[in-house]
């Protein structure tokens, strides 16, 4: 007898939510355990009958749950079914009809109820719907979000939030150096070229006597009046401090420390007699002191290459990953990322327009603004996906229409070759700004978003989904509001238009159907996969966006913002709403899990992969689809409506 019980808890502990309980509790609810067996074709429960005093595990082959002879869901081996006896009480809703030959494990409700009130992780694993079969409450997306992060907690540790990685840290070794008869002027000039902070003034065997920094210029030259063609001997701070380049990086921060040390100068034998081979500033320990937003944020605009963006942006993955292990808000999430992309975009800009000033000095003037469309423009890249984007400029002269279009375009090709290196991938369709078509003044931006209201082809609504989300990156925002409020305005006088992108709305059905396994690719690369951008996230995109340009709501792009604000118009479907964003952040966090887990867009997801927990977790999020879909429906005629 206690080699069954020993067996039964065993295959218990493997599967929520008995996992969750401890080792006597379990040894208990082994104890109690009933076993059955159905073979296939066979009923346990009809729509209908009274509950029993049991809840069900199948330990063996596979039941089907019915509704009027409809399959609602297939429960696997480990899934918890039948558990209104347990909650509500209430007679079954559902048929259970076994596939194959079944062996189950029928729980007493009256020993597991001592336990919901005792554990409230396994309360909370009911709360939140991830029983097999479960009626989906309204709360159960944001129960679902807190369980979660109850059950896959990686760390109390929040400092990490700050501190991260601190092993990382960077050495300048291509150090910009002087001798010492060289003038002042000289090496600010130097310094100005190579973008630096500080000069080392060495002798000629490469050793260093002194260094100069921005500082010393200031203090030691303009503000005492000193010219700037005296020797750098004579301003130059001496003797210098030393260490070897392999020192541990405690020691190397601690010499600074103590020694009031803004750089700190790294010779090949740690001492003065031997050749300069690096320098470490503080700007450089702050790089290295975490993968915080704000030290991120502070390198990226203080990089002073591209290459260095780079390096940086790779950083900001650890934090990604950190943020989301640990169920940190998604808005939150979402803001620091958008934030992090942004400044590469502004930063690629200012190198951009600092290349083609020589050549372009008439251009400075133009105003333009560089658009985000997409993802990225909805504040939503989490992941370095594909780009899309687009330049907006003032009109111009006839005179200068030629050359306006010639710089902007290189201008843009500029950042899109900038994104590449910092790791974003290209557009496949080429919605970027190199690509001239995309590169325009005001008056034809305005001409292509009324060519695209007036004309809504299959084409022209493919190109809403990516341009209506615009949002100014840099540059004028006056010009993004001025096409903004055109976009608004032909859409009212032609409202038709959102019949149209209604119906393109409603092109992805709710990813499961009525609860059946999930919709995956049928052949191809992808084949058995589940696609969580086209299925599950761009029906939310699309319909959220439908509903914000029906309404005329402008300044909102991220998708769960636009329900928050949609709740608020319609409080009849404030609740629906609510669950869509919360639904929406749950599908953001999932795909940049799976991404980054798997060093790819995390676009497409197998099933059989995901836990018990993620996969109804999964399910529950499409539950706001078909109900918005059905409103949209009706809201906008579409069983009348003909293209």
């Amino acid at each position: 007898m206690n080699v069954i019980i020993n067996r039964v808890a065993e295959f218990l502990r493997k599967h929520p939510p008995f996992s969750f309980l401890e080792e006597g509790d379990l040894l208990s609810v082994a104890q109690s355990v009933e076993i059955s067996y159905l073979s296939k074709d066979e009923w346990l429960f009809h729509q209908g009958e009274p509950a029993r005093p049991h809840f069900f595990i199948l330990k063996e082959g596979q039941i089907m749950l019915q509704e009027a002879g409809e399959i609602r869901e297939y429960c696997d081996v480990g899934d918890v079914f039948g558990i209104l006896a347990l909650l509500g009480k209430r007679p079954y809703v559902l048929d259970a009809l076994a596939g194959e030959n079944c062996l189950i494990y029928a729980i007493p409700v009256a020993i597991f109820e001592k336990l919901l009130e005792k554990n409230p992780k396994v309360s909370l694993y009911f709360a939140a719907g991830f029983a097999a079969g479960q009626v989906v409450f309204k709360a159960d997306l944001e129960k679902g979000q807190e369980a979660r992060m109850e059950f896959s907690r990686k760390s109390e540790d929040h400092s990490l939030l700050i501190f991260s990685g601190q092993s990382a840290f960077r050495i300048s070794k291509n150090v910009l150096t002087c001798q010492p008869e060289n003038t002042i002027r000289e090496a600010a000039q130097l310094m100005d070229e190579r973008q630096v902070s500080s000069i080392i003034i060495c002798n000629e065997q490469g050793y260093p006597l002194g260094i100069i920094t921005d500082k010393d210029l200031r203090s030691k030259v303009l503000s005492k009046g000193i010219s700037p063609d005296k020797p750098c001997s004579e301003i130059m701070s001496s003797p210098v401090i030393t260490r070897k380049p392999d020192t541990a990086f405690a020691d190397l921060y601690l010499s600074m420390i103590k020694n009031r040390l803004h750089h700190l100068i790294l010779t090949e034998d740690g001492t003065a007699e031997s050749p300069v081979s690096g320098i470490l500033s503080d700007h450089d320990i702050l790089l290295s002191m975490g993968n915080s937003p704000a030290v991120l944020i502070h390198a990226l605009n203080n990089a002073s290459t591209i290459e260095e963006m780079a390096q940086i942006r790779d950083r900001a993955e650890t934090m990604l990953r950190y943020y989301l292990e640990n169920e940190v808000a998604m808005d939150f999430v979402a803001g620091v990322m958008t934030e992090i992309n942004d400044v590469i975009i502004q930063q690629a800009i200012a190198f951009g327009k600092k290349h083609l000033s020589k050549d372009y000095s008439e251009m400075e003037e133009v105003p333009f603004a560089f658009l985000s469309l997409g993802s990225e423009g909805r504040e939503e890249q989490l992941l370095r996906t594909d780009q899309d984007n687009a330049i907006l400029y003032g009109n111009v002269e006839a005179d200068l229409k030629e050359k306006a279009q010639e710089y902007f375009q290189q201008l843009g090709s500029y950042v899109v070759e900038a994104m590449l290196t910092c790791g974003f991938s290209a557009c496949p369709a080429n919605i970027m700004a190199s690509n001239a078509d995309l590169v325009l003044p005001l008056s034809k931006w305005k001409a292509k978003f009324s060519e695209w209201v007036l004309h809504p082809s299959p084409e022209a609504l493919l190109r809403s989904s990516i341009f209506f989300d615009f949002r100014v990156i840099s540059g004028s925002l006056a010009l993004g509001d001025e096409l903004s409020f055109h976009v608004f305005e032909e859409i009212k006088k032609k409202p038709v238009f959102l019949n149209f992108l209604a119906k393109n709305a409603l092109q992805n059905p709710p990813p499961l159907g009525f609860f059946r396994n999930f919709l995956v690719e049928k052949s191809g690369e992808h084949r058995d996969q589940f696609d969580i951008k086209a299925r599950a996230m761009m029906p939310l995109t699309d319909l959220a966006r439908l509903l914000v340009l029906y309404h005329g709501v402008s300044g909102i792009n991220n998708t769960f913002k636009r329900f928050e604000k949609l709740a608020e118009i319609e409080p009849n479907y404030q609740e629906l709403f609510t669950q869509a964003a919360k639904a929406y952040e749950i599908l953001m966090r999932m795909r940049a899990i799976e991404g980054l887990q798997n060093g790819n867009s995390g676009r497409y997801i197998a099933p059989e992969k995901l836990g018990k927990i993620q996969r109804q977790l999964l399910k529950n999020t499409f539950g706001p689809i078909g109900e918005l879909q059905d409103i949209i429906q009706v809201r906008f005629q579409l069983d009348f409506f003909r293209s």
